[in-house]
C-alpha cells in the first residue's frame, strides 16, 4: 500500500498535481506561542497547510499518502539569514583574505560557484534549511536564483545584488557582472548603484560599511561617509527594497540604523553596547545576525587548526571541505614563507587573547539584544574561508546557546524571526494554516538538544516530502573526496562511511589486504592513530564510468619523506566496493 502511495504522489506529481499530504500523530513546534504541541495531523494541499487539528478530529480518506509522525516533532524549514553563493566556503575563495591564486585563478573559483549554485542548495535543503537570505551576490546569481525558482525541490532564495561599499579590495574590481561589490563615496554613487540593481530585481539592498584605520580615524571616516549610507538607504526605500548592513563597529551600526537600516547583518564586535542602543534597535525594528563564528574560522584555518567534526565531513560539498586541508602541501610551494608567517601568526598569543576577546563581546551583546527584546535571525556567512554552505548552520546555533539564549530563542531565530526580514512571515516561518508548506520531521526533540535538528526524518519543501538521504545525487568522484576528506582528518567513521560495507582493498593487481569494514576500520584506526601529520594531496584525478583513478602524494607516513602512490577505486551501488593501491 505504501508503495502505491508513493507512486501516485509521484504520478500527480510529474501531471502538475500536487497530491494531498496527510502528517499525522505528530507534535508540533509551535514557535509564535513557543510551545510544543502533541497528537495533531496537518493536511497539506497545494504546497500549502490548510488544516491543523487534532489527530482524533480527522478522518484521513483511503490511499491517501500519509506520513506517520508518530513519536516526531513538526517544526518550520528553517532559514540561513546570511549566506554568500559567490564564495565557496573554500581556501581559494577570498583571495583578498588569502591570496593562493597563483594556485587556482579566482576565475576558476568563480565559475565553480556558478556551476554548483543548485548543488549547494540541495546541502541546504538536506540540512532541513528550507530558505536561505544571500546579502552580497552579483548579477550572475541573481540570473541564476531566477533560472532556479521554477524548481520547487529548493530551497527558496532571497538575495542582494552587489554589496554597495565604501571599500572594495582590489582582487574584485573589473569583474562585469561577477563583481561582488561596487565602491560608492559619494551620495551620487550610492544612488547610481541602487538604480543599477534595479532592473535584475534584488530582493533588498546591501550595504558594506568597511572604515579603516586605529579607532579615531574609524570614527572621522564613519561620519564621512554618512551620506553614503543615507542616500543608499533613501534610494532602497524610495524603490520599497529594504537594506541589509555590515556594521561590526557599535558607531558604523547606530548610524546606518538612525538612516534607516533594516537588518544588521553581524553582531557588534567591538565594544559591550549600551543599553541606548539596544533600546534603539528594538524601537526600530531592526533585525540583527550575529554571525558568531565565522571569523573564527578564518582564524583557525591560517593556524592550520581548522577540524571538522564527522557531521561536517560528510555533509558538506566535498570539494570544498576537502580544499581547507590544502595549506599542508602548499606549504612546500612558493608561498611557504606566507603560509608560515600565517600559521605563526594566527597561533600567536596575542592572536588568541583578541579572538577570546571578541568572541566574548559577541556572545555578551547577544545576550544584552535578546534579552532587549531585538529580533535575532540565525545565519552563519557561509561560504567565506571554513564556513561550509549547509553544514555551518548547527555550529551557529551552538554558539548562539552558548551566549545565553534557550531553545525557544533559538527555534525562532531559525525559522520565524528570519521570515520577518523581507516581511514573508505571513507566507513561511510557522506551522500555521495558509502558510507555504516548508517543514522539517525531526526524530527528537529539538528544544531539549540541539544536535536533534540533524536528526531529519523527512523534509517537506512547497508540500513535497523529500527523503533527505535522496535531495542530493551522489556521484562517484563525491564518494571518493569525501573518504580523502576523512583520511586528512583522521576521522575514522568519516573515512570510512563512503565504503561498502563488504569492500575490499587490493595491492595491485590481485594481493587481497582485508575485506570488510570492520577489518578495514581495525587497521585505519591504529593508522591515523600513529600519523598525527598524516595528508593526502590527490595530484591527478581520473574518472571513468565507475572507476576512479587518483595519483597521490602522501606525508606523515614516513618521516621527512612523502609517498607517490596510485589508487583504483571501485564503485557499486553508490559505494566503494575495492580499492587497489599502487605503491
Amino acid at each position: 500500500m505504501k508503495k502505491f502511495q508513493i507512486a501516485l504522489a509521484i504520478i500527480l506529481c510529474f501531471n502538475g498535481i500536487r497530491a494531498q499530504v496527510y502528517i499525522q500523530n505528530v507534535t508540533i513546534a509551535d514557535v509564535i506561542h513557543k510551545k510544543m504541541i502533541p497528537a495533531q495531523t496537518i493536511i497539506i494541499n497545494n504546497g500549502k497547510i490548510t488544516k491543523i487539528k487534532p489527530s482524533k478530529q480527522i478522518k484521513i480518506p483511503q490511499n491517501s499518502h500519509v506520513i506517520n509522525g508518530e513519536g516526531k516533532y513538526l517544526i518550520p524549514g528553517m532559514t540561513d539569514s546570511h549566506i554568500h553563493f559567490f564564495q565557496s566556503g573554500g581556501l581559494y575563495t577570498r583571495p583578498d583574505a588569502l591570496d593562493l591564486r597563483k594556485h587556482v585563478p579566482y576565475e576558476k573559483e568563480i565559475s565553480w560557484g556558478h556551476h554548483n549554485m543548485e548543488n549547494l542548495l540541495q546541502y541546504y535543503l538536506k540540512a532541513g534549511i528550507t530558505s536561505v537570505i544571500d546579502p552580497g551576490a552579483t548579477y550572475h546569481f541573481l540570473l541564476l536564483r531566477d533560472s532556479l525558482k521554477r524548481n520547487e525541490r529548493l530551497p527558496s532564495v532571497y538575495m542582494s545584488g552587489p554589496l554597495i561599499t565604501t571599500y572594495e579590495p582590489e582582487v574584485f574590481k573589473n569583474l562585469n557582472k561577477d563583481e561582488p561589490f561596487k565602491l560608492a563615496l559619494t551620495a551620487e554613487d550610492a544612488r547610481k548603484w541602487v538604480q543599477e540593481q534595479l532592473p535584475y530585481k534584488p530582493d533588498f539592498i546591501k550595504i558594506w560599511y568597511i572604515v579603516l584605520g586605529d579607532a579615531k580615524k574609524k570614527k572621522e571616516e564613519a561620519q564621512k561617509l554618512e551620506p553614503v549610507i543615507k542616500a543608499t538607504i533613501e534610494e532602497a526605500h524610495k524603490n520599497n527594497l529594504k537594506v541589509a548592513v555590515h556594521a561590526t563597529e557599535r558607531f558604523t551600526a547606530e548610524t546606518a540604523v538612525m538612516n534607516g537600516a533594516n537588518y544588521l547583518v553581524h553582531n557588534i564586535e567591538d565594544e559591550v553596547v549600551s543599553d541606548d542602543f539596544v533600546k534603539l534597535l528594538q524601537s526600530k525594528k531592526v533585525i540583527l545576525c550575529p554571525t558568531l563564528t565565522v571569523m573564527d574560522n578564518y582564524y583557525d584555518t591560517y593556524a592550520q587548526k581548522k577540524h571538522y567534526n564527522t557531521y561536517e565531513l560528510e555533509h558538506s560539498n566535498p570539494k570544498s571541505i576537502g580544499s581547507m586541508y590544502d595549506l599542508k602541501h602548499l606549504e612546500d610551494t612558493s608561498d611557504s614563507a606566507m603560509i608560515k608567517k600565517y600559521k605563526l601568526r594566527f597561533n600567536s598569543p596575542q592572536i588568541k587573547a583578541y579572538t577570546s576577546k571578541t568572541d566574548s563581546i559577541r556572545r555578551i551583546n547577544l545576550k544584552k539584544l535578546t534579552d532587549g527584546g531585538v529580533t535575532i535571525a540565525a545565519g552563519t556567512d557561509a561560504g567565506n574561508i571554513g564556513t561550509q554552505h549547509g553544514t555551518s548552520f548547527i555550529t551557529e546555533l551552538k554558539a548562539m546557546k552558548e551566549s545565553g539564549m534557550n531553545g525557544w530563542q533559538l527555534l525562532q531565530s531559525a525559522t520565524i524571526n528570519p521570515a520577518k526580514i523581507l516581511n514573508k512571515e505571513a507566507q513561511y516561518g510557522s506551522i500555521e494554516e495558509g502558510k507555504v508548506a516548508d517543514l522539517v520531521l525531526l526524530n527528537a526533540n529539538p528544544i531539549e538538544n540541539l544536535e536533534n535538528l540533524t536528526q531529519i526524518d523527512t523534509v517537506i519543501k512547497n508540500g513535497q516530502p523529500l527523503n533527505p538521504n535522496t535531495i542530493l545525487e551522489t556521484t562517484n568522484e563525491t564518494l571518493v573526496q569525501q573518504q580523502v576528506n576523512g583520511y586528512n582528518a583522521r576521522n575514522i567513521d568519516a573515512f570510512l562511511e563512503p565504503y561498502a560495507e563488504d569492500v575490499e582493498l587490493y595491492s595491485f593487481p590481485s594481493k587481497l589486504l582485508s575485506k570488510g569494514k570492520e577489518a578495514m576500520k581495525k587497521s585505519y584506526e591504529k593508522f591515523f592513530a600513529d600519523h598525527p601529520d598524516l595528508h593526502c594531496e590527490v595530484r591527478q584525478r581520473i574518472t571513468n564510468l565507475n572507476t576512479i583513478i587518483d595519483r597521490e602524494s602522501i606525508s606523515g607516513v614516513k618521516p621527512d619523506k612523502k609517498i607517490e602512490a596510485t589508487a583504483i577505486y571501485e564503485i557499486k551501488n553508490n559505494k566503494i566496493a575495492k580499492v587497489y593501491f599502487l605503491y
